[in-house]
């Protein structure tokens, strides 16, 4: 059974606090047009260290001051700690706001609760969700009903990334055994990141999971076999005591069987 055919049931009872507040200001402010919960909330794989992810479409061109409106609000109304904002040009028509209730989440010492808003301009990119990428959303505001669930093509991106893949095979590997030789460990390890294993895991997700196909090492277990992930892992620099070369050799032949 595909994710677009699943409904994954979570208890998001730690931010019940904040679903109805998000639902509240929401339904109070007139530039905001819908609100949707994402993430592992619904698409499987939600722990106690998992964060809240939210997605706000607004009016076009009023999403930036909604996005400070909303900040201000949560401010004044939980016990926000921290606040990270990456840079403007993450989201061109929109904000995305990372809101602590901890100090310091990452210790992991309780569960975690932390707030991921993304305030995005209305358009059709932003309100037709792929429910095999994003999973049946949990939708706390939508009074016009602008939310489309239908599947994304991904086959031009996908085939593209493929292509990148199979062009940078020789290259790749002529950087990444240059930089062991040369006792570059810190550069080797980035580069055998980069190349070899990212390319073996994207013609992994091409197969399993194509529409997650740009996804990386993110929710592995989630998209691939166990025994294909588990495979994988082996294949993360100190997961065993493998040297790196000998990770590579064992990688790009991986690489090699599945681009033939």
């Amino acid at each position: 059974m595909s994710r677009a055919d699943s409904v994954v049931v979570t208890d998001l009872s730690r931010y019940d606090g904040w679903l109805a507040w998000l639902t509240a200001a929401a339904t109070e402010d007139p530039d905001v047009r819908c609100v949707w919960v994402g993430g592992s909330a619904v698409t499987g794989g939600y722990d106690e260290w998992s964060d809240l992810d939210v997605v706000a479409l607004c009016t076009p061109g009023t999403s930036s001051a909604a996005a400070e409106r909303w900040l201000a609000k949560a401010r004044t109304d939980f016990d926000v700690r921290d606040v990270w904002e990456p840079p403007v040009t993450t989201w061109p028509d929109g904000r995305q706001l990372f809101l602590n209730l901890q100090d310091r989440p990452g210790l992991l010492e309780e569960p975690t609760r932390l707030v991921d808003l993304v305030v995005l301009d209305l358009a059709d990119l932003h309100s037709h969700v792929d429910v095999r990428r994003h999973g049946r959303l949990l939708v706390l505001h939508d009074p016009e009903s602008l939310i489309v669930l239908e599947p994304e093509d991904t086959a031009a991106a996908m085939a593209e990334a493929l292509d990148q893949v199979r062009q940078r095979r020789v290259t790749g590997e002529w950087l990444v055994n240059r930089a062991i030789a040369r006792g570059h460990v810190a550069e080797a390890v980035d580069l055998y990141l980069r190349f070899p294993l990212a390319g073996v895991v994207r013609l992994l997700r091409a197969e399993h999971c194509p529409w997650r196909h740009d996804f990386g090492l993110r929710y592995l277990r989630e998209d691939l076999p166990a025994e294909v992930a588990d495979r994988v892992e082996e294949l993360v620099p100190g997961a065993t005591s493998a040297s790196l070369e000998e990770l590579s050799l064992r990688c790009y032949a991986w690489l090699d069987e599945l681009l033939a």
